[in-house]
């Protein structure tokens, strides 16, 4: 199906929207916006978020297109408490926030929404369809994902690591991490888990909106207490350093292990790419890399897994329960680059038991 096809439940109705703003115009503008296609029915609207909550919870809407700034209950306290009660796919929209701000941004992820979105402008603006048609196809794409997954416990019962065959767990050296679509909060679960200080170094490739690079390392930081940084080429790996992958560049290590930056063209549309790093951890590192594929769209990874496990080295996939996409992680284990499924509550411990810390 074509990405800007009608998206429709399996009845064949239209997708099932609430607008929360406490702004009557602007949910006016939201319902006008939507009504350019027949993809969408309004199904109700609220002016605050405690009664977003109530009326998320009475309709059931494929999608909320959810205010920030509101009286009595703003737009992430409203998220908290609706994917705590019934967890349904958020889109934070508003005129008052910049959506560029990484504090808005970061906030907006960690309160449990999918993304943040400018609201449309005027009718007269010359971009109005345009940029209506840029908001339906991000609703549409938000009401594919199931965030109950997400939100279900992740301390589910995992089976025994296998035993080592041939690889001492002391000898891990480098720690890839690649990540996607609900992978900011995914990450945070798995660095906030692992001591401090002691772990092999972490590489990190997070899909993310360019020019958020040193803004989300700053979030990792004081959301883990782990010093994320963003990579500088050329840098030594230390033992119990993180670092993220910057814009709009590969992340790997060098023969010498140090970081490597490259400018090298995407890989599969995406540049950093999980499967660059893999692919490098294979070339220089092998049996001595641990590899993790979290939530994400699509399968970058995928590819890099397979190398890397080929080169020795050990590769964990999260589990469909717990991922608020299943597609990079099915797409590596689909390929036969995976050695054990977890839940995402148990990654960190089978990093720890890997790296023989205990």
């Amino acid at each position: 199906m074509k990405s800007d096809a009608p998206v429709r439940l399996s009845d064949g109705s239209p997708l099932r929207v609430v607008i929360v703003n406490d702004s009557r115009t602007m949910r006016a503008s939201l319902r006008a916006a939507l009504a350019l296609t027949s993809d969408f029915t309004v199904v109700a609207e609220a002016a605050d978020g405690l009664e977003a909550v109530e009326v998320v919870a009475r309709t059931r809407p494929a999608v909320v297109l959810m205010d920030v700034v509101m009286p009595r209950s703003d737009g992430y306290a409203a998220t908290r408490a609706i994917m705590a009660r019934v967890p349904t796919p958020i889109v934070m929209i508003s005129a008052v926030v910049d959506p560029r701000d990484s504090a808005v941004v970061f906030e907006t992820l960690e309160a449990g929404a999918l993304c943040i979105a400018e609201a449309p402008p005027a009718p007269s603006d010359p971009a109005y369809r345009f940029r209506c048609g840029t908001l339906a196809q991000l609703v549409r794409s938000m009401a594919a994902i199931d965030v109950a997954k997400s939100r279900r416990p992740t301390e589910v019962p995992v089976a025994p690591l296998r035993p080592l065959v041939h690889r001492a767990a002391s000898t891990i050296s480098f720690i890839g991490i690649a990540a996607s679509t609900g992978g900011p909060g995914a990450l945070v679960a798995v660095l906030a888990a692992l001591p401090l200080g002691v772990m092999p170094p972490i590489l990190i490739v997070q899909h993310i909106a360019a020019g958020f690079g040193e803004s989300f390392a700053l979030w990792l930081t004081e959301r883990t207490k782990h010093p994320v940084e963003v990579a500088r080429h050329g840098a030594r790996l230390e033992r119990g350093s993180v670092v993220v992958a910057p814009d709009d560049r590969h992340l790997g290590i060098t023969s010498d292990h140090r970081i490597e930056l490259s400018a090298d063209p995407a890989i599969g549309r995406q540049r950093p790419a999980a499967d660059y790093l893999f692919l490098s951890l294979a070339r220089h590192a092998g049996p001595r890399s641990l590899g993790v594929v979290l939530t994400g769209m699509a399968d970058d990874g995928a590819d890099g897994a397979v190398a890397l496990r080929r080169a020795g080295g050990t590769i964990a996939a999260q589990d469909e329960a717990t991922s608020v996409i299943y597609g990079m992680p099915k797409a590596a284990l689909e390929r036969g680059g995976v050695d054990d499924v977890l839940a995402l509550g148990a990654v960190a411990a089978w990093l720890c038991s890997r790296s023989g810390i205990s």
